[in-house]
């Protein structure tokens, strides 16, 4: 069994869970000398369950981050930030604040 098998058969199983809740964070990583950011979706049991590298801190790539967690992942109940205000401005362009 893959890693990717592995992950669809956990979010399924979990996609009847009441309290699917997620933490996004992003952190700063050097990349061949150029400062990046990577963006994490964790779940409420500690699980990475998405991760994104980008050149830029804003509106855009969180919007692009959460995307791409939303397709492989379905939506959560509740989202759990730092307080960047990209997250919102993304989740409103989504419709989900």
């Amino acid at each position: 069994m893959f890693a990717a098998d592995i992950r669809r058969q956990r979010v399924s199983r979990m996609k009847g869970f009441q309290q699917w809740r997620w933490h996004l964070d992003e952190v700063f990583v050097n990349i061949n000398g150029e400062r990046h950011y990577m963006w994490h979706a964790v779940d409420h049991e500690g699980e990475v369950l998405e991760s994104y590298v980008t050149k830029k801190r804003d509106r855009s790539a969180a919007l692009a981050f959460l995307k791409k967690a939303l397709k492989r992942h379905g939506g959560a109940e509740t989202i759990v930030t730092d307080g960047l205000k990209s997250y919102p401005a993304a989740m409103r362009e989504l419709g989900n604040l």
